[in-house]
């Protein structure tokens, strides 16, 4: 039998101190990773999905997509199982989905049948036809509402401009109101501006769903099209590298020291790492002032989850993610972005 989720971790059990390490914890993993282009062979009437169809440029034929289904739920079930062998996340938010049938398809893959995992999906206006989704397992998140808010234009110059909207999920986690917000924003094609405007409506959803309940465990997840140190997520969604810096209307970025200081990344770009994909949390996740309170659910680490498998080894791209398509050759691989995890912690009642 795998190992039971609820363990004493002795990763944890060193991070805490006194009379603490008697204690039992329990560990959550909470992942995100951007699909790149997970589409189907079939044409969805109204959405520009030609280049995806077997006679469109990626020749996209039944071989590769059973191919690329299989390779994204591999990396999906290894993701979080670093700390938690054979369980893996509870809940993982997906950008670059096309339709309901490619998420049916997916967790019907055996590697994530296996493990139970239901999925949550509204499809939304983007024209290519791309949505964002969230898979989880019902084991450890209950689903109690969903929506998905509209990515609403702020100018009257700019109301035809249609993108994703960011699918909101309310749920419950170890007992407590946790919200997950599943965001991919407008790409680098269009300005910063158009981020920026994302995240101050991301912001609204945050501070809505804290409002209407304080206790609410706020996640926003996504690949934001930005850094952490862009302006999008430092003064829309108004983030803080530092937990002692957050305040109540902030969230905390922990990806950005990541980026500045250590130089890694989620995408690799004209030879410099991006890093796109983040998950930030509300102030009520994180202990301040080097408290290590876990009697509720609270931040304990974040990583980039690598593989060998999700690496280029040889080539023009040798070192960045190993994509399904790279100038105009199919690799057989993942996507062109890595995911990212991020592990809650509470204490055992």
């Amino acid at each position: 039998m795998k190992k039971n989720f609820f363990l004493i971790l002795m990763f944890l059990l060193c991070a805490i101190t006194g009379a603490n390490a008697q204690k039992k914890y329990s560990l959550y993993a909470v992942g995100f990773y951007n699909q790149e282009n997970l589409f189907d062979t079939c044409h969805d009437e109204g959405k520009r999905d030609y280049d995806f169809l077997p006679n469109g440029s990626y020749k996209w034929n039944g071989l590769k997509y059973s191919h690329k289904l299989h390779n994204m739920a591999q990396a999906l079930a290894d993701l979080g199982t670093d700390k938690l062998p054979g369980v893996g996340c509870s809940v993982i938010g997906l950008s670059e989905v096309e339709n309901s049938r490619v998420l049916d398809a997916l967790i019907s893959q055996p590697k994530l049948k296996e493990r139970g995992y239901k999925y949550v999906h509204v499809e939304g206006p983007d024209k290519r036809g791309i949505d964002c989704a969230m898979l989880y397992n019902p084991r450890y998140f209950s689903v109690k509402d969903v929506h998905l808010y509209p990515y609403v234009p702020e100018e009257a110059k700019d109301s035809g401009f249609v993108t994703r909207g960011f699918l909101t999920v309310k749920g419950e986690m170890a007992g407590e109101p946790v919200a997950v917000i599943v965001c991919h924003w407008p790409s680098r094609f269009s300005s910063s501006y158009y981020r920026e405007v994302a995240a101050r409506q991301v912001k609204k959803i945050k501070d809505s769903l804290i409002e209407a309940d304080k206790n609410c465990k706020v996640m926003v997840m996504g690949d934001m099209n930005d850094d952490p140190t862009n302006k999008s997520m430092t003064e829309g969604l108004s983030c803080k590298p530092d937990v002692d810096k957050v305040g109540k209307d902030d969230m905390y970025n922990p990806w950005y020291n990541i980026l500045t200081k250590e130089g890694r990344g989620t995408l690799f770009y004209s030879g410099t790492w991006n890093l796109f994909d983040q998950i930030v949390l509300s102030p009520n996740l994180i202990n301040k002032n080097g408290r290590k309170d876990y009697s509720s659910l609270k931040f304990f680490q974040n990583q980039i989850h690598i593989r060998p498998y999700l690496i280029q080894s040889e080539g023009k791209y040798k070192g960045a993610p190993k994509r399904t398509t790279a100038g105009g050759v199919w690799l057989d691989g993942y996507s062109d972005h890595l995911p990212v995890v991020v592990y809650l912690v509470k204490e055992q009642k």
